[in-house]
């Protein structure tokens, strides 16, 4: 979880008046983990903190917050603690304490303004120092030196979050049905940045999805140099040849994943052509064809649920990899 001062501005930008809800501290079982978030606006919301009763008072708190109209960019921070079972009835046995801070476009451009570098640190309780406590500059300076990113934390009256950087770069090529279930699912998960490419602009949707890159382009496979070569390509075209030439120009340029869809046929056939364009039968194993799980069937939301399981799986491997070797 981190601080996404993109998403903030875009719903700012949009919405004229947001309250970001964080999960700021949590203690023994909670439906999310600290520095969830939620905005929360008049007539709508985004994120969530983990449903159900604390999130349906948390959005009305907010609310209220939006509703008082004091603006002035970043209004005064409001912390509630709840105890899930005794206060909201809830299954959970633990307790947690939700952050209400409200922005408007000043208060966005002097939190852009004020982070330090890949860091959102700021006083929120009561009686908090206005100077950043020493203890606060020593765990971002151990992170710094580190080369990671401090967990989102609530510590001496200062809540610090990381500032949110994607992870994970996916170009889908393509957007028909399953190009447009890939970005309805992958989008949503956090961490990941998508790029969308197609022949034109008219074969996307009208309304472009929150947080993607849209790139219309009569001749897809000349974007893939611009691709980093640690993103993870999903080939879903209208055309056999175009599939083929990404595969190809991918395989030459360098990734970290690539898949495509198709039948064990197709890819029966395009293993034969790429070899005959001077790739190795390791360099070819690398692209998955069919994406997703075949035992989900080929329902183009399946597919996308699929790919969304093998992503999320990856990740927790490399966590598990990294806290083996921490």
């Amino acid at each position: 979880m981190a601080f996404d001062l993109t998403a903030l501005a875009d719903a700012v930008a949009r919405h004229g008046r947001v309250v970001r809800v964080v999960m700021a501290e949590i203690a023994g079982s909670s439906p999310r983990e600290a520095g969830a978030v939620m905005l929360v606006w008049q007539g709508g919301q985004s994120g969530t903190v983990g449903g159900g009763t604390l999130e349906h008072g948390a959005a009305q708190a907010a609310r209220r917050m939006l509703a008082q109209g004091d603006g002035g960019g970043t209004t005064r921070p409001v912390l509630e603690r709840h105890a899930l079972g005794p206060d909201l009835g809830q299954c959970c046995g633990g307790a947690v304490k939700l952050l209400f801070e409200a922005y408007d476009a000043d208060g966005v451009a002097k939190v852009q303004s004020e982070a330090e570098p890949g860091i959102v640190a700021r006083p929120v309780a009561p009686g908090a120092p206005c100077e950043m406590p020493l203890a606060v500059r020593r765990m971002i300076s151990a992170a710094r030196a580190q080369g990671t990113r401090p967990d989102p934390q609530l510590t001496h009256g200062w809540m610090m979050e990381p500032v949110h950087q994607p992870q994970t770069p996916v170009w889908i090529w393509g957007a028909g049905h399953v190009g447009r279930a890939l970005v309805s699912v992958l989008s949503a998960l956090p961490d990941t940045e998508i790029t969308w490419i197609d022949t034109a602009r008219a074969r996307f949707p009208q309304s472009d999805p929150d947080g993607v890159r849209i790139l219309p382009a009569a001749e897809p496979a000349r974007l893939v140099p611009h691709a980093p070569d640690f993103a993870r390509h999903l080939i879903v075209t209208y055309s056999h040849a175009l599939d083929l030439e990404l595969c190809h120009r991918l395989l030459s340029h360098g990734f970290a994943e690539a898949g495509l869809i198709g039948s064990a046929t197709k890819w029966a056939r395009f293993r034969k052509r790429l070899s005959a364009l001077g790739h190795t039968d390791a360099q070819i194993a690398r692209i998955t064809c069919p994406i997703g799980r075949p035992e989900l069937g080929k329902h183009p939301q399946a597919i996308a649920v699929g790919v969304a399981a093998a992503l999320l799986e990856d990740k927790a491997r490399q966590i598990a990899t990294q806290g083996k070797t921490a």
